[in-house]
């Protein structure tokens, strides 16, 4: 694991590579932590089987991982059907 970042963080971070629609800017405005440098982290903290599986699907078409290749439609980050939370509640419709 990186030193840089907790375990929670760096479990977050993994997380967000994962997420297909998480893209590799979200990534870098919340870490600091550039394409390259999301690579080189997975690349340290999977292990090498699940780090190629991980490369083929951010490379595949199904990954929108890079903004380039998004659908000029999605501009957030949030799913349009997820509810509101606030008070620690979930907001009923």
């Amino acid at each position: 694991m990186d030193n840089n970042f907790t375990e929670r963080q760096a479990d977050r971070i993994i997380e967000m590579a994962w997420e297909d629609r998480t893209p590799f800017e979200a990534i870098e405005f919340q870490f600091g932590l550039p394409e390259k440098e999301v690579i080189k982290f997975m690349r340290a903290n999977l292990k090498e089987s699940s780090f190629k599986r991980w490369r083929k699907r951010v490379n595949s078409g199904v990954s929108q991982k890079h903004l380039k290749k998004r659908n000029p439609e999605i501009s957030r980050f949030k799913c349009s059907r997820q509810k509101a939370i606030s008070g620690n509640k979930i907001s009923k419709r």
